[in-house]
């Protein structure tokens, strides 16, 4: 017994080894993959957008529940996009609470009945509005289907523009954010989709719809997440997408080639985590049928989202997120390992299922059974406090390499107060936060198995004025 729990604490041990290695070393292709994108993306390139005769029509879509708090903010943000060639379209999703009314009153939006065909399913749509004052800004308001995916095909139905960009309400685009976007598919014409770098707007000031100041929030959960945020950002995506196997566009940023959503069927209505579901759905599609494709992401900061600042959201949030990658995982299982869906299949979903899929049961049964081991006398204390050692010297090391990546790469939080926040986060993560959220994986995993758990809805708070 003795022989079998020292070899399961090693196990652990390894684990943990292995998957912040690999980390370290998608941080060294992550820096190369920075490198190249500064030199390819100088500002003489991005102005060549603006100068286009006829830039791609881009299709906005923000669909909105219940989002009265913060929707007049971001779509002052959209609004004030130095992109032009484009179209706002608000999903109001059945909201229960004035944010159709809200929307109305704030920028003149008049009935406006307009007929569209309907490629992807979706419920039944209520009513289409457009505003007297921004002819290119419409409101499309429909019965709640129940997830962001149903309203999501709705506006891709109503879309015109060629290219669509679904964005959750409280998001707040950088103003260069779609010529930054657009970049890809004008330089390589069989790109489908592009992804982008996500921050965390906690703290920051809004301006007229913009982020007028960058700064660090009071709340120690959100500093935590924002170097939770920088360590998935610009480690994992940036080593897959320097092999073009990027397998999850944020739902809070993405652009896509609409004929490439309909392609697939656009958002599954029944994915818990429709935007993994989507991308994995793409990939799928084009590396099956051997037509060539290519899935940028931008690792410079395109958008700013709010994150939960209390612990029941933040709980709701990550065992959806749990179940939402476990059931993309089982419904893509033929892809892992399947050499015909390339970098995707062979490497990307195997990494993904092994230290996302396993990892949070492995961490929490490692620490429970160790412990309980070595208070029953039947192994040495030393072998917890190792496991403890190696989990928090690793995942520092890791989290701090992100936000040394993010230092360089972006400058967001340029002043010393805030990178010493920032530096402090990154290490006191490990003591507790990053438990519990392999906790909480665990309860995901249970409510999968089981079926049960709930969408849970996230606190807003309104933005900084």
């Amino acid at each position: 017994m003795t022989e079998a729990l020292v070899a399961f604490s090693m196990v652990v041990a390894a684990y943990f080894v292995l998957w912040n290695t690999s980390q370290i070393v998608m941080g060294g292709v992550a820096s190369r993959f920075v490198w190249r994108y500064l030199r390819r993306r100088t500002p003489r390139n991005r102005a060549l957008v603006g100068r286009l005769a006829s830039p791609p029509v881009v299709s906005l879509i923000v669909p909105a529940y219940n989002e009265a708090l913060t929707i007049v903010d971001s779509i002052r943000a959209l609004l004030a996009l130095e992109y032009e060639s484009r179209e706002i379209v608000i999903v109001n999703d059945g909201s229960s609470d004035d944010t159709l009314a809200l929307l109305r009153r704030t920028f003149s939006m008049l009935p406006a009945p307009v007929a569209f065909p309907n490629p992807l399913s979706c419920a039944a749509v209520r009513g289409i509005y457009r505003s007297v004052r921004q002819p290119d800004l419409i409101v499309i308001d429909k019965e709640n289907g129940g997830c962001k995916s149903d309203a999501a095909n709705a506006g891709i139905n109503a879309a015109s523009g060629k290219l669509v960009m679904i964005i959750d309400a409280d998001t707040v685009l950088e103003p260069d954010a779609l010529s930054r976007a657009v970049l890809p598919f004008l330089e390589d014409p069989s790109t489908i989709a592009v992804g982008g770098n996500v921050a965390v707007a906690n703290g920051c000031r809004i301006e007229d719809g913009r982020i007028g100041e960058v700064a660090m929030p009071r709340s120690w959960l959100a500093r935590f997440q924002i170097v939770e945020y920088m360590r998935s950002f610009l480690l994992f995506r940036l080593a897959c997408a320097s092999a073009n196997g990027v397998v999850l566009i944020s739902g809070a940023f993405g652009l896509f080639r609409r004929d490439a959503m309909i392609a697939v069927g656009g958002y599954d209505r029944t994915a818990i985590g429709e935007d993994m579901d989507l991308t994995v759905r793409l990939q799928q599609f084009y590396r099956t049928q051997r037509r060539p494709f290519h899935i940028a992401f931008d690792p410079l900061p395109l958008c700013s989202t709010q994150v939960p600042e209390d612990i029941q959201s933040l709980r709701l949030q990550r065992c959806r997120w749990r179940r939402g990658l476990l059931q993309v995982l089982w419904r893509r299982r033929r892809l892992i390992g399947n050499p015909r869906a390339g970098v995707v299949g062979t490497l990307v979903l195997p990494y993904i299922a092994v230290f996302e899929g396993l990892g949070p049961l492995l961490e929490v049964s490692g620490y429970a059974i160790t412990a309980a081991a070595a208070a029953l006398g039947l192994v040495e204390w030393r072998h917890f406090r190792l496991l403890l050692l190696i989990s928090f010297l690793f995942g520092a090391s890791v989290t701090l390499l992100a936000v040394l990546l993010s230092d360089v790469t972006t400058r967001r939080y340029w002043r010393s107060r805030d990178l010493a926040l920032l530096m402090a986060a990154a290490v006191l993560e490990n003591c507790g936060y990053r438990q519990l959220n392999a906790w909480w994986g665990c309860v995901g995993t249970v409510q999968a198995w089981t079926g049960t758990g709930k969408w849970g809805e996230m606190k807003r708070r309104a933005f900084e004025p």
